[in-house]
């Protein structure tokens, strides 16, 4: 259980804990964490998995489409031996007949061991935890968190450039609604990464983290153009026009105007990578796939199965 303020502090103990806010977690959570996930990956690898859960009940409450983050849920529980409540969106539940979220919650958690839930409205998740003793990861919360996502971006970030302090990320297109943002930005704070943000001025970043880095002392910058900073970026964190939180008008300004394309990528570093939560529209070239730095579609998508195995394995107090 959590209050809506204050998210528990980890600390190194994830037994019974939500998952809700990047700020949750310490380097030490974190290695935890990568730890954990190789394990996880491993064992996926050579036997398809674990038996970990054994007996364990997911319920993923998505009242927000989904297509990567649901299913690596439900695949993570069920290569650890687990089930999941077979519920693809809320649209077939007692919702769409007009329950409160509060009867929703309390009913699903009377039948499982862990929720994971996404809602559109910011604060829903955190309001969930507040009511229920059955840990909640929150898998998307409005244009707030998205705490697991950015884990398993750091994690393939690890993996590829074998390291996650040292670097210069840029976020490249509309950040004030991309939730991923809000959650990696603190994570890489964590570590003293440089950030940029690129961004139209409909869509700059929000001002909360933008005083949570300068309360950190991290050196970051905002422009409108990546002309400049592309050539010394590490990593490139591409994203999606949220047309859901939008208006129609705004979308139609925006999208469109920041795209990666071959002529961007000649003036990026060897050694780099693009990075993409998912899904794509149009703001990364298919031309731009089968560069070996553009890693969406390959290790960042499959990681998160990993660390979500290593999640809810260590929520559950399994590991």
């Amino acid at each position: 259980m959590t209050t809506l303020s204050s998210p528990q502090k980890i600390n190194g103990k994830f037994k019974g804990k939500d998952i809700l806010d990047a700020n949750q977690f310490s380097k030490r959570d974190i290695k935890i964490i990568f730890d954990k996930t190789d394990k996880m990956k491993k064992a996926v690898l050579k036997k398809g998995g674990l038996k970990l859960l054994e007996h364990k009940v997911l319920a993923p409450l998505f009242f927000e489409p989904s297509s990567r983050t649901f299913s690596s849920f439900s695949a993570a529980m069920q290569r650890l031996g687990g089930s999941v409540i077979p519920l693809p969106n809320m649209a077939n539940t007692s919702v769409a007949k007009g329950e409160s979220l509060e009867d929703t919650i309390k009913v699903f958690a009377s039948y499982s061991d862990i929720l994971v839930i996404r809602h559109p409205e910011q604060g829903k998740v955190l309001h969930a935890a507040d009511i229920t003793s059955v840990p909640v990861i929150n898998a998307g919360d409005g244009i707030g968190e998205h705490p697991t996502q950015a884990l398993y971006d750091l994690y393939t970030i690890n993996e590829s450039l074998k390291k996650v302090s040292g670097l210069n990320v840029v976020f490249f297109g509309e950040l004030g609604r991309y939730r991923p943002v809000n959650s990696l930005a603190k994570l890489l704070a964590l570590y003293k990464n440089k950030i940029t943000f690129v961004s139209p001025p409909q869509g700059k970043v929000q001002t909360a983290i933008i005083d949570y880095l300068k309360a950190r002392d991290i050196e970051f910058s905002e422009t409108e153009t990546i002309d400049k900073v592309i050539g010394n970026c590490d990593v490139l964190y591409v994203t999606r026009v949220k047309k859901e939180f939008m208006s129609e008008a705004l979308y139609k300004k925006i999208q469109g105007k920041y795209v990666v394309n071959k002529k961007l990528l000649q003036k990026m570093k060897k050694k780099s990578l693009i990075m993409h939560a998912l899904p794509r529209i149009d703001e990364i070239a298919t031309e731009v796939d089968d560069d070996p730095r553009s890693i969406y579609l390959k290790s960042q998508v499959i990681n998160g199965m990993y660390v979500r195995m290593a999640l809810l394995a260590l929520v559950l107090g399994k590991i």
